[in-house]
């Protein structure tokens, strides 16, 4: 999984080496800080949000798998 949110990041931004993903898990959650630079968030969180959601809805689907929700964070 975090390979994945990882690579659907990095594919997305200008700048690679500024993408940092912090995972934080409990019993029944994931959270995923995703830290891009600021000229990047634009391009991450996509016109009215979509591009977020997306990324946001492969990873609950991954999650589903695993019994546990995910939730990301993006952040500049």
């Amino acid at each position: 999984m975090d390979e994945l949110l990882n690579f659907l990041v990095k594919t997305l931004v200008s700048n690679e080496n500024e993408v940092k993903v912090e995972k934080e898990e409990d019993d029944k959650t994931i959270t995923y800080r995703v830290k891009v630079a600021e000229s990047d968030i634009g391009k991450v969180i996509g016109k009215n949000g979509k591009t977020a959601s997306s990324i946001r809805t492969i990873m609950r689907s991954i999650g589903a798998k695993t019994h546990k929700k995910i939730f990301v964070k993006f952040e500049d």
